[in-house]
């Protein structure tokens, strides 16, 4: 049943009453679109120059995968399901990180990371990245929860700094600044560079590499925006397209049958884990 969106002034922040957003929220298209929404992120120079360039090591996935990715999938959980106390606290923590985050002399592009439209990027490659593969897992959703989805998905930059404000207003806006945005993007070859190494899974032991880097590929190869597959000279055919899409419906008919805590999983976890080390005065990031 679809939930009324509640009328409310956009430039305020996106309330945990607009939405049960625990039904949007699927533990495998949060592993199957992370390297390609990854990429999608870094394919805008100044995003992908300050995390190549990034002196903070012990945030670099190809230095300490597993570190990166709980880091990331707390954000996530953080965002979209924590509290507004759970926000203020990783916001805190991740602004530590940030902190070092910036171009220097040499850098090809001038980047930082508390400037709040390259955050406005990252949320809007979340956003679509999340709002895509809900639809190919579970169909389209009907105009009222795309709508309300999508205001709540504010939360993935504000979070951080971005401003509600700089939010498109609404999901048509959202949609033109997705194709003037996502056309800019450019990947050279040192970018490109970083992304096979990624894409290939290189930062894991050989015989992890063997045994999942070709199904690493193929999914982030087909979860791309086909501008950015040109960018990165990927080939992508009919019969690979209806591949997954086959998979993809499967896995999200399996999770239908599931209880919402089990289809969830890992994020409600990781959620629970950043609160556990709050408590304990861990490091979060």
């Amino acid at each position: 049943m679809t939930r009324p969106i509640p009328v409310r002034e956009f430039g305020s922040e996106p309330s945990t009453a607009d939405i049960d957003i625990r039904q949007f929220v699927d533990g495998a298209a949060g592993l199957l679109g992370g390297a390609a929404n990854v990429i999608m992120q870094l394919a805008h120079p100044p995003v992908g120059y300050g995390v190549i360039e990034s002196t903070v090591t012990s945030g670099q996935v190809m230095v300490h995968p597993i570190k990166r990715l709980r880091t990331t999938i707390t954000y996530l959980a953080v965002a979209m399901m924590g509290t507004e106390e759970d926000r203020a606290t990783y916001r805190e923590a991740v602004d530590t990180a940030h902190q070092q985050v910036r171009s220097r002399a040499g850098s090809p592009v001038k980047y930082n990371a508390f400037d709040p439209k390259l955050q406005l990027w990252v949320a809007a490659c979340l956003y679509w990245g999340a709002a895509d593969l809900y639809e190919r897992m579970h169909g389209p959703m009907d105009e009222a929860d795309a709508e309300a989805f999508y205001r709540y998905s504010a939360r993935f930059g504000t979070t951080l700094q971005m401003r509600p404000e700089l939010w498109p207003a609404n999901h048509a806006a959202f949609e033109r600044y997705w194709a003037e945005n996502l056309a800019a993007t450019s990947i050279d070859p040192r970018v490109r560079s970083y992304f096979e190494d990624l894409i290939d899974l290189k930062m894991l032991p050989r015989p992890a590499r063997l045994a999942f880097g070709g199904v690493h590929r193929f999914f982030v190869t087909g979860l791309l925006p086909q501008h950015l597959r040109d960018e990165m000279g990927m080939s992508w055919s009919p019969r690979q397209d209806r591949a997954l899409a086959r998979i993809l419906r499967t896995v999200g008919a399996a999770e239908q049958l599931l209880p919402t805590p089990v289809r969830v999983f890992p994020i409600n976890a990781y959620l629970i884990d950043m609160r556990l080390r709050r408590r304990l005065g861990l490091r979060l990031v």
